[in-house]
């Protein structure tokens, strides 16, 4: 089963790598990376999609239709931001995507935050 291909950012790439916003300024770059991925998240559907994946090991998408009241190619719409945030992983199954959380860019962005 071939995984979907996800957009990662490594660290020479402005990719959170570094320290808590709280502990030092952020650069550039950093502060660049971090924008865009909580834009990813700034969306109520991409908030609530990410945290019924996250509640999860791993979702499919034809389960995320009823609970976030959308239809699939708005789901994935929203999935390829997450994915491209990487925040998302995917891997397709047949008909379906099937999608779990990045759980280290979640660490990362929690330790940007400070958290």
């Amino acid at each position: 089963m071939p995984a979907a291909k996800t957009k990662k950012l490594p660290p020479s790439e402005g990719g959170l790598c570094c320290g808590s916003l709280t502990e030092t300024p952020l650069a550039d770059g950093e502060a660049n990376e971090l924008a865009r991925v909580l834009g990813a998240l700034a969306d109520p559907v991409r908030l609530r999609l990410l945290s019924l994946v996250a509640s999860q090991v791993e979702v499919c998408s034809c389960d995320l239709e009823v609970p976030l009241s959308r239809s699939q190619p708005t789901i994935s719409h929203h999935t390829k931001v997450l994915v491209e945030a990487g925040l998302l992983v995917g891997e397709k199954r047949g008909r379906w995507m099937w999608w779990r959380v990045e759980p280290d860019r979640l660490a990362a962005i929690r330790k940007a935050l400070g958290g």
